[in-house]
């Protein structure tokens, strides 16, 4: 069986590997770890106080929006540890590149209304979302918008190719 990411460009193995030396990767990484514990403290703490004094419907609201909350956190800690492995030698650059670690695109849900929710947990959910949406656009400028430069047409090189094929390798 052939390796997927086999065809990954040199190029952009060095650009994986310069952004996880990064000093942007370094804020990302400590400002989404930062984050995930601040929220599991808030969740445990006084969200749950918090929770407790919500009408019924503000409550459901509650739930539904702390379960998009830890969600949206774990993909993206999830995407800053594989990026991690790659700064620390764990992983292949080209190995980061497989499918499995790109950052899952949320479901297009519709959010609660936030006037009925804590403070502290609106507070959680629109910091979340612009760190999700900072690592969604690494995300897909490092690989989905990479792999399609990878796999773009080379029309020079198809004719090369089919001359070889044509009159052999001279």
């Amino acid at each position: 069986m052939t390796d997927p990411n086999a065809s990954t460009a040199p190029w952009r193995a060095g650009v994986i590997q310069d952004f996880a030396r990064s000093e942007l990767f370094d804020r990302t990484f400590d400002e989404g770890m930062l984050l995930v514990e601040e929220t599991a403290a808030y969740l445990d703490g006084a969200g749950r106080h918090d929770s407790k004094i919500l009408s019924r419907n503000a409550a459901l609201a509650y739930a539904s929006e702390s379960m998009r909350l830890t969600t949206r956190l774990m993909q993206v800690a999830s995407w800053l540890l594989v990026q991690r492995a790659v700064k620390e030698g764990e992983m292949a650059p080209e190995a980061a590149c497989a499918e499995n670690y790109r950052l899952a695109l949320e479901a297009g849900e519709q959010q609660a209304a936030i006037e009925d929710l804590p403070f502290g947990l609106v507070s959680l959910l629109q910091r979340s979302e612009r760190l999700y949406e900072r690592v969604r656009h690494l995300d897909q400028r490092m690989y989905v918008e990479a792999a399609a430069v990878d796999e773009a047409p080379r029309p020079v090189q198809a004719q090369f190719d089919r001359l070889t094929a044509a009159f052999g390798a001279a």
